[in-house]
């Protein structure tokens, strides 16, 4: 974007087939240049998230629809914790959702795999987060081979009726794929056991299905293809540099947040509000006797 080098911050995911081989993890497409930089650009960004948020969370309140869901994923390590709480947390927590959806439960898994999902959408006026949501449900059984390939198909055409269904009650997604690369993974696995503070986040079954990096790319591919249409655009991060990544993505949701240009309601009657402070004196202490 010319005017605030919002964008290419991000790769745009094509209407043709997607191929994240093409991409480059490592890349800055734009300015900042620098940690320095990107640190710097973030806490500026950050401002003006706080304001477009409360601006979402006040129209929400006046009765204007929309809010955003902000959906994430990509492969182990590749920051989705680290965003929500560099990007998010920075932004009072009145008026925004986090949502990080494990393994599902017993009770999830006997309803519709989207049930859960739904339950967590943000009310008018949220920023809502979501943390590897519904596409695992695509993703993981097309890596394991463990559905049919009719079944999966249904469920892709089920996200994009979901997503559907979402915009058309004024939901704005912000979809984003962290693209990191094997060897970047690599080290951040390592830090997690070299580091005491860190060894709680070490999952064994990470590396088990890192051997499977070649299959999660070629579904990571097919999902973005698949479920990318008008009401549910993908952007693909450059995650390598965590400094670039944070500011990436909060770059994007100050962007997509503008573009909806969420508005304060109009006022009250200040006037008449006013004196009917000022006449309730007497009747509190009319009260206290």
């Amino acid at each position: 974007m010319a005017d605030d080098g919002l964008l290419p911050a991000a790769f745009a995911a094509p209407c043709a087939k997607m191929h994240l081989s093409g991409l480059e993890p490592a890349a800055t497409p734009i300015v900042p240049q620098s940690k320095s930089a990107a640190r710097k650009a973030l806490t500026e960004l950050s401002v003006r998230l706080k304001e477009l948020r409360t601006r979402l969370l006040a129209s929400g309140r006046s009765g204007n629809i929309h809010r955003l869901l902000f959906i994430l994923q990509g492969m182990d390590t590749c920051g989705k914790d680290g965003v929500i709480k560099h990007v998010l947390g920075a932004l009072n927590p009145v008026g925004v959702r986090v949502a990080s959806f494990e393994k599902a439960t017993r009770r999830e898994l006997a309803h519709h795999f989207l049930w859960r999902i739904e339950r967590q959408v943000p009310g008018p006026g949220i920023i809502g987060a979501f943390n590897r949501p519904h596409y695992g449900d695509v993703l993981i059984p097309r890596v394991h081979d463990s559905m049919p390939a009719t079944a999966l198909s249904q469920r892709y055409d089920e996200i994009n009726g979901f997503e559907r269904r979402l915009s058309d009650h004024g939901v704005l997604l912000v979809k984003c794929f962290l693209h990191i690369s094997p060897g970047v993974q690599e080290k951040r696995l390592v830090a997690r056991l070299d580091d005491p503070k860190k060894t709680w986040k070490y999952d064994p079954d990470d590396v088990t299905e890192r051997a499977r990096w070649d299959a999660y790319q070629e579904a990571y591919d097919e999902a973005i293809t698949t479920c990318a249409g008008p009401d549910g655009p993908w952007s693909i991060i450059p995650s390598d540099h965590k400094w670039y990544r944070n500011w990436a993505v909060a770059a994007l949701l100050a962007q997509r947040l503008r573009e909806l240009d969420p508005q304060f309601p109009p006022p009250p009657d200040t006037a008449h509000e006013r004196a009917r402070i000022i006449a309730s004196r007497v009747d509190i202490r009319g009260q206290r006797g």
